[in-house]
C-alpha cells in the first residue's frame, strides 16, 4: 500500500457499515465521515445527541473481552477492530458516527474496512503526521503475561500466544512500516471456543457472536474452517493489539514484545505511557523526496489475497 507517509490522510468519501455488535447482539449503523486535519478519531453517538467521544486513553473504559470508551457515562464498545483498519492503513482523522453502543462486528475481522478503503480512496491532507517516538523502555507485567515497548525504527510487533487446544503456541513478527498490514493482518478473525458459549452468554456477552463472524473452535479445531491463515489466531490478537495502541492517540513508532497478553494489557500500556512523558516524544514522520499523491485510489491499495477463503 503506497501513500505518503508524512502527511496526515482522512477518508475520501462517507462510507457506511451495517450488522450487529460482537456482544450486545443489537443492531447498528456505522458511517465514517471525512474529517479535519489535526482532529484524530472521535466517535460520535447519533442516538445520544451527537455525543461525541475521542480515540485516547483517558477515555477508555473497563476493559475485558473488548475495548471500549466512556465519557460521562456514554460506551462505545468494541471499538478495536476499526481502530486498528484506521491506524494499519493510515487513516489519521476521521468521526464514526453509530446509532448504537456497539460497532459491528461484521466478519470478525478488519478486512471489510480495509476493502471499503479500497473503493472510496484516502485523502492525503495538508498536516505533517507526527508518531509517538518511543525513547525508552515501557513495560506491564502480569504473573506469566507480559508487554513492553521499546525504541525502534518503525512499528514492529513480536506477539506470542499460549492457549488452551487446539491452538497451543502460536508467534508472528511483522513490520508495519513494511506496509503489510491489509495483507497480512486485516483478514484474521476474532475466535472463541464452542465450551465457553454458555458461560459467556450467561454473562451477556457474545450475543451476537455466530459461525459468519467468528471462528468457532471445537475440541478438534476450528468448526467453521477452513482457515485464512494458519497462524490466523495470533494474526488476530496483532490486529487487536494495533487497534488498542491506537487509543496512545498516533501510530507508535517503536517495537513492541507481547506474550500472553490481551485487552486489559494493550490498554494497560497505553495508560502506562501516558503517564510517563519521558518515555516518548513526538517526531514527525520524514519528507518523502518523492511527492506524494492528493487521493488513494484502488489501484494504490491492495486488497489481501486470502488463504482458504
Amino acid at each position: 500500500m503506497a501513500h505518503p507517509a508524512h502527511l496526515e490522510q482522512t477518508v475520501a468519501s462517507p462510507l457506511q457499515f451495517t450488522g450487529v455488535g460482537l456482544h450486545s447482539g443489537a443492531p447498528v449503523t456505522m458511517q465514517l465521515l471525512p474529517a479535519p486535519a489535526g482532529s484524530g478519531i472521535v466517535f460520535r453517538r447519533t442516538d445520544l445527541d451527537n455525543f461525541e467521544i475521542p480515540a485516547i486513553g483517558r477515555n477508555v473504559a473497563k476493559v475485558s473481552y473488548a475495548t471500549s470508551l466512556m465519557r460521562q457515562g456514554v460506551l462505545i464498545s468494541t471499538t478495536e477492530h476499526l481502530l486498528s483498519a484506521l491506524i494499519g492503513m493510515g487513516v489519521d482523522n476521521v468521526i464514526v458516527e453509530l446509532d448504537n453502543l456497539e460497532l459491528p462486528i461484521l466478519d470478525g475481522s478488519a478486512l471489510p474496512y480495509v476493502e471499503a478503503f479500497h473503493d472510496a480512496g484516502i485523502r492525503t491532507q495538508r498536516r505533517r503526521r507526527e508518531t509517538i517516538r518511543i525513547l525508552s523502555a515501557v513495560e506491564v507485567r502480569e504473573g506469566d503475561k507480559f508487554i513492553g515497548l521499546y525504541p525502534g525504527s518503525g512499528y514492529r510487533i513480536d506477539y506470542k500466544i499460549d492457549f488452551p487446544a487446539p491452538i497451543g503456541c502460536q508467534q508472528t513478527s511483522i513490520d508495519l512500516a513494511a506496509e503489510t498490514y491489509g495483507t497480512f493482518i486485516a483478514p484474521a478473525r476474532t475466535f472463541g471456543y464452542k465450551a465457553d458459549e454458555k458461560k459467556l452468554r450467561d454473562m451477556g456477552l457474545i450475543r451476537g457472536a455466530n459461525t459468519d463472524n467468528a471462528i468457532v473452535l471445537g475440541p478438534q479445531g476450528p468448526e467453521n474452517g477452513p482457515l485464512r491463515f494458519s497462524d490466523e489466531y495470533v494474526r488476530h490478537k496483532v490486529l487487536d493489539l494495533i487497534g488498542d495502541l491506537a487509543l496512545a492517540g498516533r501510530r507508535i513508532e517503536g517495537h513492541v514484545v507481547a506474550e500472553r497478553a490481551g485487552h486489559a494489557m494493550h490498554t494497560a500500556l497505553v495508560a502506562r505511557l501516558m503517564k510517563d512523558r519521558s518515555t516518548w516524544e513526538l517526531a514527525h514522520v520524514p519528507v518523502p523526496q518523492e511527492k506524494a499523491s492528493e487521493t488513494l485510489t484502488h489501484a494504490a491499495l491492495r486488497t489481501p489475497a486470502l488463504i482458504g477463503a
